[in-house]
């Protein structure tokens, strides 16, 4: 499914993140009122966010990259995955991460 950029989104961790492993230890610590379902955590030294649904006993259930992409407005966007009111997106770059969906709209084919 391809989405289009609607509304800018500029995130507060600047930068990317690794992917971690899963079985990587999380330590989580408050829910996102904005965003529910997502946690403040902490993984090896970075402090992203990440969905609870991804975190069974401490430790991660698979694979995570927890970097947000920053686009602009019309950007086109093809959609791996919806998680928590969150895509996440690989752009005409072929970088991959994560965007609120309410920032985008569907793109016809």
């Amino acid at each position: 499914m391809k989405v289009k950029i609607v509304r800018p989104y500029r995130w507060e961790h600047p930068g990317e993140f690794p992917t971690f492993e899963k079985g990587t230890p999380v330590s989580l610590d408050k829910e996102d009122t904005d965003f529910l379902g997502w946690y403040a955590c902490e993984i090896l030294g970075h402090n992203p966010y990440v969905p609870i649904t991804f975190v069974s006993d401490g430790k991660l259930t698979r694979d995570y990259n927890p970097t947000e992409l920053i686009q602009e407005l019309g950007d086109i966007l093809e959609v791996q995955e919806i998680v928590n009111a969150w895509l996440f997106v690989t752009n005409d770059a072929g970088i991959t991460g994560w965007i609120p969906a309410e920032c985008v709209a569907s793109v016809k084919n």
